[in-house]
């Protein structure tokens, strides 16, 4: 039985480029989906189908059991979203603006306003409640928008690179947000490019890079393709680099690497902690004199690296559903700021937002 977000073969393409070139997903109920992938792979392309605003040129996507291309309504009434950037309306407060959004979802005045008050306060926005958001910080409107996507609890909730901005205190408060929401039985599908960030969230994770998955599984999955434990060494002197290499090639279990400007070594080994006591003892024997040295896994970033040729990027995709497509949607740019051939103008924010901007560019 499908998942909670579930997309076979979904194809999406801008001119001569496929954002998406054959997209499956499939996300458990009251689980994390992290997506990670370089800027232009397809993640917020992929978004924008689930959410309605982008409209697959193949392919098939349901979101909460209900068909995105057949009833587009209720699969905005099931979800909550996070774009990229803030959506929110410059010249109302901090409190207007969720109460707006409680009205759109057909709130009571009176519940509107209590579930305003609880957003503030848990996103620590109460002192500026009453400001315009205009004069919000940029993380300070990050926050707020975030708050937006939560004014009902839907059972699904996407969010796009959602800590992108904020410093790393309102970005562990987010993350102990999420928690409770999943903990709840919310479904999220987060794309990030914080891989501390998939790390700890995301229950899978699938690498999206070229429009395609070309990866899945968990964290330590994911880790173990990389390959097993590795010793790191940092001798004091580029002269002893030789040396050292000599005698890491001993007890490795691959090629080392070296790095001669960083005077580092590193090299795969199975053994641990007692193997790397031996190396520590026979460098020493050696005259060695290392200026740092560990045992790690490999990380996610390894993996990143590993899969894609490269690390993260910090930053979102800039709007563009892939680096080409990216390219050549800024040069057909309209006035207003929305790409030609575009089916939004501004990242919404939850399922009423979504129904506004795409009934405001006629995307359904």
């Amino acid at each position: 039985m499908p998942g909670a977000i579930y997309a076979e073969g979904l194809v999406k393409t801008f001119g001569d480029v496929r954002a998406l070139d054959g997209v499956d997903l499939d996300v458990p109920e009251g689980t994390v989906l992290g997506m990670l992938g370089p800027n232009g792979a397809g993640k917020t392309t992929a978004v924008r189908v689930l959410t309605t605003l982008l409209q697959p040129d193949r392919g098939t996507a349901l979101v909460a059991g209900i068909d995105v291309l057949k009833d587009p309504d209720a699969v905005r009434r099931s979800i909550g979203l996070s774009g990229q950037f803030a959506a929110v309306d410059e010249y109302l407060t901090g409190r207007e603006n969720l109460r707006m959004v409680g009205r759109l979802y057909q709130m009571s005045g009176r519940d509107a306003k209590r579930r305003a008050d609880d957003l503030l306060a848990r996103f620590h926005l109460a002192d500026a409640a009453d400001r315009p958001a205009k004069t919000y910080s940029g993380g300070m409107r990050r926050r707020l928008d975030l708050a937006a996507a939560l004014v009902v609890s839907p059972p699904v909730m996407f969010m796009d690179e959602p800590t992108t901005g904020l410093d790393p205190r309102n970005r562990q408060q987010l993350w102990d947000v999420i928690q409770e929401l999943v903990a709840g039985g919310t479904t999220l599908l987060l794309t990030t490019q914080y891989l501390e960030e998939a790390d700890r969230l995301a229950h899978d994770i699938c690498v999206v890079d070229h429009g395609r998955v070309i990866a899945r599984g968990t964290s330590d999955q994911l880790k173990a393709r990389t390959g097993g434990e590795r010793v790191e060494v940092v001798v004091h002197t580029p002269e002893q680099l030789a040396a050292a290499d000599e005698t890491l090639r001993r007890f490795g279990a691959g090629e080392s690497t070296v790095e001669p400007l960083l005077r580092k070594l590193t090299v795969p080994v199975t053994g641990g902690a007692r193997l790397l006591a031996e190396i520590i003892r026979e460098l020493d024997a050696g005259g060695v004199e290392i200026d740092d040295i560990g045992l790690r896994r490999p990380t996610l970033d390894d993996v990143f690296i590993s899969l894609t040729g490269h690390a993260a990027e910090a930053g979102g995709e800039g709007g563009g559903e892939g680096g080409a497509a990216a390219t050549g949607r800024k040069r057909g740019r309209r006035r207003g700021g929305a790409p030609a051939g575009a089916t939004e103008a501004a990242e919404p924010t939850g399922a009423a937002r979504v129904a506004a901007a795409t009934e405001k560019e006629g995307a359904q």
